[in-house]
């Protein structure tokens, strides 16, 4: 396998001003695998519940996503409930039931440990860490996302992953509130200084912005008409943007910027329905005309 993800495998119940729906398949590795499968080969760690339905199982194995690291434990799958109403870019979480995956203790393979890119979905760091610690040799890249909570509650085991990563992914609230920086470049020179070599920073509507030591890039938005569901959004991103460096096997500056582009592409179609429905039915037709699309969005002369 060319990228093992290490994140959550949920149900997820989610309304937004679109409708709502109950018990869908979600979480980190979820939306990041199926995203990435379409690039590259994508291992999958994680912990799911005996109510694990088989026909979510299979889908993985469709999209050839090895699913050797899916345990399955004796109780109930990660649930998490959640709205979007009055900003279609900030989810309220009404329920979340950790059940099996607040146990969760990810196990590697010799072929997991093996993998030359990964992934570390957003789950608390020191579990991160202990990933980690577990590969055989150090990946030729290695990428995590993290959240708000993990800044509050593991701020010292988040620091010492960070300085270990080639890059981070954090969306634009939690970058500031991580480096205590309010101006975005700012933030994203603190990230860098913590220790990767890039940082990106999701802005939901308004697309990403990759930073590197000595160079920025804007990935827009794609403007969709209408956002159904935004949850898995930037996993999905980081699926796309870490499944095109794996294919091309480079993570030079100009790959960075296509993978950008790559990751806003499939998080452009994420949102367009609910959980994984979406995304996991696409062509690689879809995928090309949605990514010639960007281009066009971009594409201007220069001046005289």
């Amino acid at each position: 396998m060319k990228i093992l993800v290490v994140g959550s495998v949920a149900y997820d119940t989610v309304e937004t001003p679109a409708g709502k729906r109950e018990s869908q398949l979600g979480g980190s590795a979820s939306f990041f695998s199926v995203s990435a499968s379409y690039f590259t080969e994508v291992g999958l760690i994680g912990v799911i519940g005996n109510d694990f339905d088989p026909d979510d199982r299979a889908m993985y194995e469709r999209r050839g996503i090895d699913t050797s690291g899916l345990i399955e434990a004796n109780g109930k799958t990660f649930r998490w409930s959640g709205e979007y109403m009055e900003d279609i870019n900030t989810a309220v979480t009404l329920d979340t039931q950790l059940n099996v995956f607040g146990d969760f203790e990810p196990e590697l393979s010799e072929a997991h440990a093996n993998a030359p890119y990964l992934f570390l979905a957003n789950i608390d760091p020191n579990l991160q860490l202990k990933v980690l610690d577990a590969m055989a040799s150090r990946p030729k890249m290695v990428a995590n996302d993290t959240m708000n909570l993990w800044i509050d509650i593991a701020k010292p085991a988040l620091t010492d992953l960070i300085n270990r990563v080639d890059t981070l992914l954090i969306n634009e609230e939690e970058a500031k509130q991580l480096t205590g920086e309010d101006h975005l470049p700012d933030a994203a020179k603190a990230i860098i200084e913590m220790g990767p070599t890039s940082a990106v920073i999701k802005r939901g509507e308004y697309g990403a912005t990759l930073f590197g030591g000595d160079f920025s890039f804007a990935a827009p938005a794609y403007p969709l008409e209408r956002v159904i569901d935004p949850t898995g959004a930037g996993d999905s991103f980081a699926g796309g943007f870490m499944g095109y460096l794996a294919s091309v096997d480079k993570v030079d500056q100009e790959s960075l910027r296509t993978a950008a582009i790559v990751g806003s592409t499939m998080a452009s179609f994420a949102v367009e329905d609910f959980g994984l429905d979406r995304i996991k039915n696409l062509t690689h037709s879809d995928i090309g005309k949605r990514f010639e699309a960007f281009v066009d969005l971009t594409r201007f002369n220069p001046l005289s």
